[in-house]
């Protein structure tokens, strides 16, 4: 006689079931002599074995048999289990649930499989080879469509198809129908009666489509974008005094064919509120005067929010200087809403003095740690100082080896007086390939290239081979830069070159005619020593060996073949060099603060054929005026002198015109001409000066690796005879794109002439890979 014990559990059945399931048939006890597996196609019997609670010569009863069920159940690999007695014989039955074989998309346009296969894989643990399970793969349908409705498709459809295949194993395949790109099509502001929609757009991310759309994708609606539109929007408000503005409602709808969106905000402005008093009280350290300076909320101004989170930052900064790095500032505010007036109490609670314990590098995959560390200004085992802190950032920014350092402290865990400090860095390719080109009418396209390592095997040591083929200048130069040659800071220089210089070239007219022809051939070298005097200040000492070659037919200018007459074509030079450079940008690759100053001195020693002097000075200021907006100006001082009766030498001339100086005009043609070929022969004087004002692409937030600059640029070269005058400064003017890309900066320039005069040659179009203002 055959007693079934049917056990039909399923998934959703399990979380109902007792203490042990309940049989269909009740079954006397019995000694089980033998046990069968029945319904395997992959998974071993000896597999199931081991997770039976019940083995050969064991007695088999009601509860056994339930808890043999609920432990191949626990196990995931069955979707149904049943339990037969048979006799002394007891039979188990199962359904192997189907392995998932492969997963495959069609349709798809906006994501590639790849990325989908990983997010699926990532987010849900969905993969080839896992337990097919319909509750996770309904899932993935719901995750791929969410995706798509963050890109905009509203209209979009992800449907499965569970196809079955051998040995227990299923093909999925999702189908994607994408539909129309929902865009935002409006914006509405009602309530706004102080600010107009345009000032209040510009707060927004979400805007309807611009020329900038295609790279923003502003037009895209998502929540998390509208979210921090709506706390923009308050910010605005709460910064210009209107301390009641709120949003009484906000709706996003769509169009019926799900294509275009619109938003609508019901706004409540309130009125704006003045301050009529202003305290700072608690533990002050008896410096009150001191603290009460870093707040700039005066009474009778209109309250700002902005203002105030300022005071609280400088006032935390400054405290935090004095080792009390969780020093906290709250604001108590008296606020008279008939008058719409408020009085602020800043109080101050300094909290426990702390130092810091350890200092953590992170991030740091390819540069060694020893070359950050000792970029730090803040020590282990010392007091906490917040303006430490601060320069530390600075100093390991300045390196140029990262596109983004954050140096921020972390408590102590079981400790109220020590903090680690986290150096937390972003790594960019410090390995470039330099590419300068422009386009003018006469060189047409103009080339140059170089290769360099800013950081060789992460040793923060850098070697750049450039290699120059413009038609002005051909030159091959190994350049290294240790910055730690000594212990204590010492920068030490090492250059070797080949050149060829045509100067003739820059002003076109010679090639152009093809009838003058003139050369510079250099080869030489020089080590130069950077000694750090400050955190900012360093001087260098140098000297060098330098050979220069002249050719020149009788088609080359005057000046030039009198020099040859007098020197001879071969002549060497022997110079010694002195500089001194302040750095305070808070970046080298991007500054939005700080000044650059550099003066240098060159003179020929009467070991060489020239005895000259050269005295070259560049000043660099930057100004974060608004957030994203950065001033730049930028001079540039050259003045040569010959020595003991000699004359300066020609092949020191400074040249001006082009990307580096004044745009608008070709490459090295300001300044003096030949009487005879009217070449562009340089000079021994050389003014430039530059203004640049940069600021993000609408609607990029405050990307600062993609910006927009405007620019204005003077400048001109004079020769010995002549005197410097401001009367004929050249000046040109236009607008550019930067971009921080893989490669290293690149800037595109369209430069246009203030004024065009007659011998002056002008160049539109300019870029160039590679750092120049």
């Amino acid at each position: 006689m055959l007693l079934p014990l049917r056990f039909a559990f399923k998934a959703v059945m399990l979380a109902a079931v007792s203490a042990y399931a309940t049989l269909t048939h009740a079954v006397a006890p019995f000694v089980v002599k033998d046990i069968r597996i029945e319904g395997l196609r992959r998974i071993e019997a000896g597999t199931v074995f081991a997770y039976l609670p019940l083995k050969q010569g064991q007695a088999f009863t009601d509860e056994k048999g339930s808890q043999m069920i609920r432990a191949l159940y626990a196990t995931g690999f069955f979707s149904d289990v049943r339990v037969l007695a048979q006799g002394d014989l007891v039979v188990v039955q199962v359904q192997e649930r189907p392995i998932v074989a492969s997963i495959d998309f069609a349709g798809l346009r906006e994501f590639d499989k790849e990325n989908l296969s990983k997010l699926l894989r990532g987010a849900l643990g969905l993969s080839p080879g896992h337990y097919y399970d319909k509750n996770l793969v309904d899932k993935a349908a719901q995750e791929l469509k969410r995706r798509y409705l963050t890109r905009g498709y509203y209209a979009a459809e992800v449907t499965t198809t569970v196809t079955p295949f051998e040995r227990s194993q299923v093909n999925l395949l999702f189908s994607v129908t994408e539909g129309p790109v929902a865009r935002i099509r409006q914006v509405n502001f009602i309530g706004n009666q102080e600010f107009k929609r345009s000032t209040l757009e510009d707060e927004m991310q979400l805007s309807p489509p611009n020329w900038f759309s295609w790279y923003t994708r502003n037009d895209l609606y998502a929540r998390e974008k509208l979210e921090n539109d709506l706390e923009g929007i308050r910010s605005y408000y709460h910064d210009r005094g209107y301390l009641e503005f709120d949003f009484e409602s906000t709706q996003v709808s769509i169009s019926p064919d799900k294509k275009d969106i619109y938003l609508t905000f019901n706004l409540h402005e309130g009125k704006p509120y003045t301050v009529t008093h202003l305290e700072l009280s608690g533990e002050l350290l008896d410096k009150k005067e001191e603290l009460l300076k870093l707040v700039k909320i005066r009474p009778g101004e209109r309250f700002s929010a902005a203002k105030l989170r300022a005071a609280n930052k400088a006032l935390t900064d400054r405290l935090g200087e004095y080792g009390y790095a969780f020093a906290t500032v709250t604001p108590q505010q008296t606020v008279d809403q008939q008058q719409h007036t408020l009085a602020l109490n800043l109080q101050v609670k300094l909290g426990q003095r702390v130092y810091v314990r350890r200092v953590n590098v992170i991030g740091n995959n390819r540069t060694r740690d020893e070359v950050i560390r000792r970029e730090m200004r803040q020590f282990e085992s010392a007091w906490f100082d917040g303006q430490r802190l601060k320069l530390s950032q600075d100093r390991v920014n300045r390196l140029g080896y990262f596109t983004d350092v954050n140096v921020a402290m972390a408590p102590v865990e079981g400790t109220n007086d020590q903090v680690d400090v986290d150096v937390k860095v972003v790594e960019k390719p410090t390995g470039a390939i330099n590419v300068g080109a422009g386009f003018s009418s006469t060189d047409k396209v103009v080339l140059s290239a170089g290769v360099s390592q800013d950081n060789v095997f992460g040793s923060g040591t850098s070697l750049a081979v450039n290699v120059s083929t413009a038609k002005t200048r051909r030159t091959l130069s190994v350049m290294q830069i240790d910055p730690y040659f000594t212990i204590d800071g010492i920068k030490r220089i090492t250059e070797a070159y080949y050149r060829t210089d045509q100067p003739l070239l820059y002003g076109g007219s010679s090639l152009m005619s093809g009838s003058s022809n003139f050369r510079i051939i250099s080869i030489g070298g020089n080590l130069k020593f950077g000694i750090p005097f400050s955190e900012f200040d360093t001087v260098y000492l140098g000297a060098g060996f330098e050979q220069d070659q002249m050719k020149a037919d009788q088609t080359a200018p005057k000046a030039y073949r009198n020099y040859i007459d007098q020197f001879g074509r071969v002549v060497n030079n022997v110079p010694i060099t002195i500089g001194w450079a302040r750095d305070s940008r808070d970046s080298a690759l991007v500054p939005s603060r700080g000044y650059y100053t550099q003066a240098n001195g060159e003179l020929g020693t009467p070991a060489g054929d020239t005895q000259y002097y050269k005295i070259d000075l560049q000043q660099q200021y930057y100004y974060s005026f608004a957030r994203g907006f950065v001033l730049g100006l930028n001079g540039q001082f050259g003045y040569g002198r010959g020595l003991s009766g000699k004359p300066y030498p020609i092949f020191k001339n400074y040249y001006a015109g082009g990307i580096g100086s004044v745009r608008g005009y070709e490459p090295g043609s300001l300044g003096p001409k030949d009487t005879e070929s009217n070449d562009a022969i340089g000079g021994s004087k050389m003014l430039v000066g530059n203004i640049e004002l940069t600021f993000p692409l609408p609607k990029t937030g405050y990307d600062r690796t993609l910006r927009l600059f405007t620019f204005i640029d003077g400048g001109n070269v004079w020769g010995a005879d002549q005197q410097m005058a401001l009367g004929s400064l050249r000046y040109g003017y236009g607008v550019g794109l930067a971009w921080i890309s893989p490669v290293g900066p690149l800037k595109f320039s369209l430069g246009f002439p203030l004024s065009k005069k007659q011998g002056d040659s002008y160049q539109k179009f300019q870029f160039q890979l590679g750092t120049a203002f």
